[in-house]
C-alpha cells in the first residue's frame, strides 16, 4: 500500500521519447496536419525551430498519464489545466512530474501542481491536476 498523500509529497516522474512513428500516428489521430509535426524542412527553414515540434495535445497527455499510473486504481482524475510554454522536439528526452499541494483527506480530494520539463530543466508545460482518491 502506498503512504497516504501529503502536501508537498512528490509523485514518481516519467520520461518521454517522442519518436517519429509516435508523432506521426499521434497527429494523424487528431487530424493535425501542421507541418512542424513532420515536414522537417518546413520545421528548421520556414518556422526556424531545431526540428519537428512534438504535439501540444501529447504533452497534455503525459501530464495526465503521470498522475493516472501513480494513481493507478486508488482514484481517478477529476479536472486538468495546462499551458504550452515550451516546445518540445521529436528525438528529446523530456520528464513529467508533479506536487501534491492540497489534500482533504474526508472528501479524498486532491490537488497536484504537475510538469513536463526538459533534460535542460526548462518547464515546456506547467499545470493543475485535480483528483479524488476512493475512500
Amino acid at each position: 500500500m502506498k503512504p497516504l498523500p501529503s502536501i508537498g509529497m512528490t509523485i514518481p516522474e516519467r520520461q518521454h521519447d517522442c519518436d517519429g512513428v509516435q508523432q506521426m500516428l499521434y497527429n494523424a489521430s487528431l487530424w493535425n496536419g501542421h507541418r512542424i509535426h513532420f515536414d522537417m524542412p518546413y520545421a528548421t527553414e520556414v518556422e526556424g525551430y531545431p526540428g519537428l515540434v512534438v504535439a501540444g495535445p501529447l504533452i497534455g497527455d503525459w501530464l495526465h498519464q503521470v498522475v493516472d499510473e501513480w494513481l493507478k486504481d486508488a482514484g481517478m482524475i477529476t479536472g486538468i489545466e495546462y499551458s504550452n510554454r515550451v516546445a518540445a522536439f521529436v528525438g528529446e528526452t523530456v520528464t513529467a512530474g508533479g506536487t501534491i499541494t492540497a489534500y482533504d483527506a474526508e472528501t479524498g480530494s486532491l490537488t497536484l501542481d504537475v510538469f513536463v520539463k526538459n533534460d535542460r530543466d526548462e518547464v515546456l508545460a506547467p499545470g493543475v491536476i485535480t483528483a479524488r482518491l476512493d475512500r
